[in-house]
């Protein structure tokens, strides 16, 4: 959590050429009926930490009453333009504490920088303090230990002005500890047709099954895993987190 991530500070202005907001309809969907199935009451309010460009408030907005969280000032940025209703706050997910309560507390693939486990139970904790009792927190790692797998992307977008393309390569240096490591490289081609080259390298909490729901659990919610169901990802590659506050 210490290193500057080019994605999300000087990169940031090219967030829609590396993932457009068009591609969340379908998981945006997938997430706003998990908040409003598994919400005890109704499902009005949803804090969401890590929110990055905001492409899932999108379409959460539609439904949800956002308040969106990040600590990159810059990808806040992006996310103020793109959903200018919603309320923006930089902040830390660890630490914050924002003296209210939502019925829901969203957590997409911004907490798998949480890379230790003293990183990772600091936010379920925030997640616990802003969810109302009956309320549901959603967390969704980019990977857990069981279904981990060394893997090669490659993806970009053009504007009509600019394009970026980027080669995504995660791997585990260490299978002995709980991370592994993401690393991105982007070429970046400007209006005249020059380009240039950046590397980043994301290093990523891997944790459990079982851990994940233990220290859920451990500071207070009721929860279980359920995997991703979309079209266009791998069945079983990817799990949900959801937890539930009690109700007392």
């Amino acid at each position: 959590m210490t290193q500057e991530l080019k994605m999300y500070t000087s990169l940031a202005p090219y967030w829609s050429l590396i993932t457009p907001a068009e591609d969340y309809s379908e998981e945006a969907a997938f997430y706003e009926q998990l908040l409003i199935e598994h919400c005890q009451g109704a499902a009005r309010t949803v804090l969401e930490l890590g929110c990055g460009g905001g492409n899932n408030a999108t379409y959460l907005k539609k439904r949800f009453v956002m308040t969106l969280t990040d600590l990159s000032s810059e990808m806040l940025a992006v996310s103020q333009r793109q959903n200018p209703e919603c309320e923006h706050l930089q902040a830390d997910m660890r630490t914050l504490r924002l003296g209210r309560q939502f019925d829901c507390v969203f957590v997409q693939d911004a907490v798998s920088h949480m890379n230790t486990e003293a990183d990772l139970r600091m936010t379920m904790e925030t997640a616990f303090q802003h969810c109302r009792p009956g309320g549901v927190a959603l967390l969704m790692p980019d990977a857990v230990r069981e279904h981990f797998c060394p893997s090669t992307e490659c993806d970009g977008h053009d504007d009509g002005v600019r394009g970026l393309r980027y080669l995504e390569w995660t791997w585990d240096p260490d299978p002995d500890d709980s991370q592994y490591t993401v690393d991105f490289a982007y070429l970046l081609r400007d209006e005249n047709g020059a380009v240039t080259t950046l590397h980043d390298r994301f290093v990523l909490g891997l944790f459990s099954r079982q851990e994940w729901l233990s220290w859920l659990e451990a500071v207070g919610f009721q929860a279980h895993a359920v995997p991703m169901d979309i079209d266009g990802v791998e069945p079983g590659r990817y799990e949900v987190f959801v937890a539930r506050r009690p109700v007392s």
